[in-house]
C-alpha cells in the first residue's frame, strides 16, 4: 500500500509539473512588447505538401527588440511562409524584401497590453484547472486504496500531502503570471 501511495505522488507531481510547462509554453507564446522567434513556434508552412514548422524550413532570428528575421533556405519558400504568416493572425505584417521576411513588432497601446494581461490571467486559469484535476484524481486513487484496506491515517496524510503538492504548483502559477504580467505592463 505505501507504494502504491508513493506512485500516486509521483504520478501527481509529474502531472502537475506537465501543466505547468504547458503554462509556460503559452506565455512565451503571447508577445510582451518584445521579438522572439518563438512567436512563430505554432504556425504551419506548406512544404511540398506537409505542414512544416516555420522554424524548420528557414532560419528565425531577432535582428533588435521588435524585429524578427525570417530567412528561408529554399528561396521558393518565401511566399509560402509570407501566406502562413498572415494566415495565423498574429497581429504582425510581414514585410519581404525577396530574400527575407522581416516582421516588425508595433509597439503596445495601454488597451492591447490590459487585453495580453488579461490573456496571462485566463492561461493561468486553465493551468490552476488542470492542476485541481490532477489533485481531485490523485485523491479519488487514494479513497479507492482506503476501500481496499489502506488505514484512515495513512490515507488523510497522503490527501495533505497532495494538497500541499496542489497549493506549491498553484503558487507557482501565481509567480509565473506575475512575472508575466511585468513583462507586457513595462513600456
Amino acid at each position: 500500500m505505501a507504494e502504491d501511495i508513493t506512485t500516486i505522488k509521483a504520478n501527481t507531481e509529474v502531472s502537475m509539473t506537465k501543466a505547468i510547462s504547458h503554462l509556460e509554453a503559452e506565455l512565451v507564446k503571447i508577445r510582451a512588447g518584445k521579438a522572439n522567434p518563438t512567436m512563430l513556434d505554432g504556425i504551419m508552412v506548406e512544404y511540398y505538401g506537409n505542414p512544416t514548422p516555420v522554424n524548420q524550413v528557414a532560419n528565425v532570428s531577432t535582428l533588435d527588440a521588435r524585429t524578427i528575421s525570417v530567412q528561408p533556405w529554399e528561396k521558393n519558400m518565401l511566399q509560402a511562409i509570407e501566406r502562413s504568416i498572415i494566415a495565423a493572425n498574429i497581429g504582425i505584417n510581414p514585410q519581404n524584401d525577396g530574400n527575407t521576411i522581416r516582421l516588425f513588432l508595433p509597439p503596445l497601446t495601454e488597451e492591447r497590453r490590459k487585453e495580453l494581461v488579461k490573456k496571462c490571467n485566463s492561461e493561468g486559469e486553465h493551468a490552476k484547472v488542470s492542476i485541481r484535476n490532477i489533485r481531485r484524481d490523485s485523491i479519488e486513487q487514494i479513497k479507492k486504496l482506503q476501500k481496499d484496506g489502506l488505514s484512515e491515517d495513512a490515507a488523510k496524510d497522503a490527501e495533505k500531502d497532495v494538497q500541499d503538492m496542489t497549493d506549491r504548483f498553484i503558487a507557482l502559477v501565481e509567480k509565473h503570471l506575475d512575472a508575466k504580467e511585468k513583462e507586457i505592463m513595462v513600456v
